[in-house]
């Protein structure tokens, strides 16, 4: 695309260059910083450093404090009073039962009256809910002492999060995190391996941050804190021996391997001398593997590189070199390549990130000057050129344009943009200039957010990862004892010493669970990267698990199966009075409403050109029945059959408005000065593809689709018929809904589809609750365990598809790597197998299961979609 002509008001551009995140950052520098302006004036990168005067305390841009709820009151689950606060408020950060909710639990229930204090999710958020006796504390007493208890709680104890930097394998991470869970004042510890974090809950009374990080150093990895939006360290590639030396060092052990077995067989050499090159091809292809188990055996700890050292050993010490070297090549490689596939599964999250440009041209005054995005305020003007990325979220104040969301919501055609419609950082401007006023900082824009999001969601574990995790854990120990049970055994049997001693170090490595270690992260991590990269946000690796189980969707209609925008498509006025005047005295009054149906009805006038009749006044709004007002002096009325109940009606009047009803239409009668004037018919506009996506879900076996509205049954019935859903109950209040919900649920597993605002609770009582229109909603992303990112229904069916996808390969990987080493097991006791054959079918496993877990990477949906709105529910007739 040519470069658009600079007005003047654009002319002087001065540009500061971005903040320089530091060595080996591969992130997407290059986002417009030379566009040949004329006059430049560049300002020096600012480094952080000793000499910096900025605020390193662990704190780096980070996020404002989220909306805090006020204090409920409702009534405990079981009968009897509660209290409830919101978790945001009570315990920032804090989402689960253990570590510092326990602190709080504990704290609030020494206090009198209280009975019970337990996580509470069926409002749409979570609650603490405390239990009390209201003759043994007054409500308003506990409501003070709950808020200072969680004050106190809050002060003590805290939750951080670091990147851990020089982590080359599971076993790392584990041995990080028993070290960590092992210090005074940890209250919860958790290392995922696949995303490279650790999360802590401490005491800081206790203990420091610094305490922190000096253990895990003492370790010999790197801790760094995360910023917002980003996967990858900033020091990626640069923490540590492990990224610089692995791959060298296995290249290094293998020629060795290979040289050793080329002079014994071939130069005429002593036998020292190809035993002395394979002791340095242990020595290299073994570096990190002896590293990691020395650090394992100090915290009294036993894992696979702590049983892969051992059994390389017990070869070499049986004369066996060349088996020893062997092992140790193969695992080094191993290790080396999973990591590497990991790093292609964080760099695919990463890329997201990497689409918001490093820096954004802020208006100040007449000149634009060019700033790093986290320098950016709210509030702030910026300016996007066609062809750029929208770096920061906001609201488009000049111009027009078409953005390519692609990025964000999956939508694979621009979407037309106007002053007023909102924008997302990383989102491309196709066509002209606009100049956008930012509405959140870097740091929480919707990008930053769903990369935060996917990057955690390892942390969201599954059945299968935690089965996977618990086998792992108590197999390493037992396998162990094993291999020193079984050899003695042999030798009792009459087995010579070193045949027994070589196929206990063969059981050794046949047992290993290196591939039971890597096999449920690698696919999590990859599914939730393609998931996101097709506009759909899951939560954790739990969430896709729990979603490949559903069988039944409950959809919520307005906004969800239909876009939110009610249409005028009947206007039947009664004998003797025309469209004209129905239609006109309707519009004059709904113009004081600020209702949706209020503005569809004002809308058809203006369309048509009435002129609306003078003097309308006085509006009342009669709840679930419509509106009174004034014309004049004259009495005007427009609602539901119910705004007229007990009164008489023309005969005409109550088969045209069920009629109406059976065709989908919402209808408003309208009287005026005592004369019925007619009837109109309102109705939402279904969205594109509803029907096609319902059928989809059936083919893929989806036992039962429900619709939940809050519209009357005849409506919902209608529409339910039109899209193609097996049932629709209505009308339903929130309250109602979750019931229906949980009602469901006992039957099948269930799902429940909304738009995460007035659905929140629905949400929550489901199995799996599913957002629409995460781009623009702070609620859904909030609520929902599955966000589609856009409002296009056909993310669902994708969605799904993906999670059977990942769970299948899961069980697939558990299968591979139990009966591979099943097979190897019974190989190795009963003497079928030796160390090079065990070693080889073992780390191929381990490769094949990442392997299987990056396809995912690769999942795409079923096609493009036809992306035009829907025609209405109904068919307009004039009267």
């Amino acid at each position: 695309m040519s470069e658009p002509k600079k007005s003047a008001r654009f002319s002087n551009i001065r540009e500061k260059k971005p903040h320089v995140h530091g060595p080996g950052c591969k992130h997407d520098h290059d986002h417009d910083h030379d566009h040949g302006h004329a006059h430049v004036h560049e300002a020096k990168p600012h480094v952080h450093g000793p000499g910096c005067n900025h605020d390193h305390d662990h704190d780096h841009h980070a996020p404002r404090p989220k909306r805090i709820r006020p204090p409920g009151n409702r009534p405990a689950e079981g009968g009897g009073t509660a209290l409830q606060l919101d978790l945001e408020g009570a315990l920032p950060g804090e989402t689960d039962e253990v570590g510092r909710f326990e602190k709080l639990e504990a704290a609030l229930k020494s206090h009198h009256g209280v009975t019970d204090v337990h996580l509470r999710r069926d409002a749409g958020h979570t609650e603490v809910c405390i239990h009390y006796q209201p003759e043994g504390v007054a409500p308003q007493q506990l409501l003070t002492l709950a808020q200072l208890t969680s004050a106190t709680v809050a002060e003590r104890y805290h939750q951080h999060t670091w990147f851990v930097r020089g982590m080359d394998s599971g076993d790392a991470a584990a041995v990080i995190e028993h070290a960590v869970s092992r210090m005074n004042g940890i209250l919860s510890a958790s290392v995922a391996y696949a995303s490279e974090r650790l999360v802590i809950e401490y005491d800081r009374e206790s203990l420091t941050l610094e305490d922190v990080e000096a253990r895990v150093k003492a370790l010999g990895y790197g801790l760094e804190v995360p910023t917002a939006g980003h996967v990858c360290s900033h020091h990626a590639h640069g923490g540590g021996l492990a990224p610089l030396l692995e791959m060298p060092l296995v290249v290094a052990a293998g020629v060795l391997l290979a040289t050793g077995w080329l002079l014994e067989r071939f130069a005429p050499v002593p036998a020292l001398v190809p035993t002395l090159v394979w002791a340095l091809s242990m020595a290299s292809g073994g570096f990190f593997a002896i590293k990691g188990s020395v650090q394992s055996l100090l915290q009294r700890r036993i894992d696979i590189e702590t049983m892969m050292v051992v059994a390389a050993l017990g070869a070499a010490v049986l004369g066996a070199w060349f088996e020893g070297a062997f092992l140790l090549f193969l695992f080094s490689a191993g290790h080396a390549l999973e990591h590497r596939a990991m790093d292609k599964a964080r760099r695919s999250i990463e890329s997201l990130s990497a689409l918001r440009p490093e820096v954004a041209r802020v208006r100040r005054g007449e000149e634009l000057v060019e700033l790093p995005v986290e320098e950016v305020a709210q509030g702030a003007r910026i300016v996007v050129r066609p062809g750029d990325r929208v770096p920061l979220d906001g609201i488009i104040r000049e111009g027009k344009s078409s953005l390519d969301q692609a990025a964000i919501t999956g939508e694979s055609i621009p979407v037309a943009k106007q002053p007023g419609d909102e924008v997302f950082s990383g989102t491309i401007n196709c066509e002209a200039l606009l100049e956008v006023e930012v509405t959140r900082p870097a740091s929480e824009s919707v990008l930053a957010r769903v990369v935060d999001m996917v990057a955690q969601a390892e942390a969201q574990k599954g059945p299968n990862q935690r089965f996977a995790q618990r086998l792992e854990r108590t197999f390493a120990p037992l396998v162990m004892i094993a291999a020193l049970v079984f050899p003695v055994v042999l030798i009792l049997l009459g087995t010579p010493l070193k045949e027994a001693v070589l196929r206990a170090v063969a059981l050794l490595v046949a047992a290993s669970p290196c591939a039971l270690a890597i096999s449920t992260p690698s696919a999590v991590l990859s599914a939730v990267a393609a998931a996101a990269r097709g506009g759909v946000l899951v939560k954790g690796g739990i969430y896709l698990e729990l979603l490949a189980g559903v069988r039944a969707i409950a959809f919520d209609k307005t906004g969800t199966l239909t876009v939110g925008r009610p249409q005028l498509l009947t206007a039947s006025p009664t004998p003797g009075v025309s469209r004209e005047e129905l239609l006109g005295t309707a519009a004059a009054v709904e113009s004081l409403s600020a209702h949706p149906l209020a503005h569809a009805v004002v809308q058809a006038a203006s369309r048509e050109g009435l002129s609306l009749p003078p003097g309308a006044k006085d509006l009342e709004a009669i709840h679930g029945q419509g509106i009174r007002a004034k014309l004049g002096e004259e009495a005007v009325e427009v609602g539901s059959l119910a705004l007229f109940a007990g009164q008489s009606l023309p005969p005409e009047l109550t088969p045209e408005v069920n009629r109406l009803e059976e065709a989908g239409q919402t209808t408003m009668v309208v009287r005026r000065a005592g004369r019925f004037l007619g009837v109109l018919g309102v109705a939402d506009t279904l969205r594109s593809g509803a029907q096609r996506t319902v059928q989809e879900l059936k083919a893929a076996g989806i036992e039962r689709t429900v619709m939940l509205s809050g519209d009357n049954a005849r409506v919902a019935r209608s529409i339910a018929s039109r899209v193609g859903l097996d049932e629709a109950r209505a009308p339903l209040m929130p309250a109602d809904k979750v019931t229906a919900v949980r009602e469901l649920g006992k039957e099948r597993s269930v799902a429940m589809v909304g738009d995460g605002v007035n659905d929140a609770p629905a949400l929550a009582a489901a199995a799996v609750g599913v957002a629409m229109g995460g781009a623009g909603s702070d609620a859904a992303l909030e609520t929902a365990d599955v966000v589609l990112m856009s409002d296009d229904l056909s993310r669902l069916p994708f969605a799904l598809g993906l999670a059977r996808a990942a769970t299948s390969v899961m069980r697939q990987n558990l299968m591979i790597a139990l009966g591979v080493s099943g097979v190897l097991i019974i190989a190795a006791i009963l003497g079928l197998t030796r160390i090079s054959e065990a070693v080889v079918l073992h780390e191929g496993s381990t490769l094949l299961v990442v392997a299987n877990g990056l396809r995912l990477l690769g999942y795409k949906s079923s096609g493009p979609r036809d992306v035009s709105e829907a025609p209405a529910i109904g068919q307009p007739t004039a009267g």
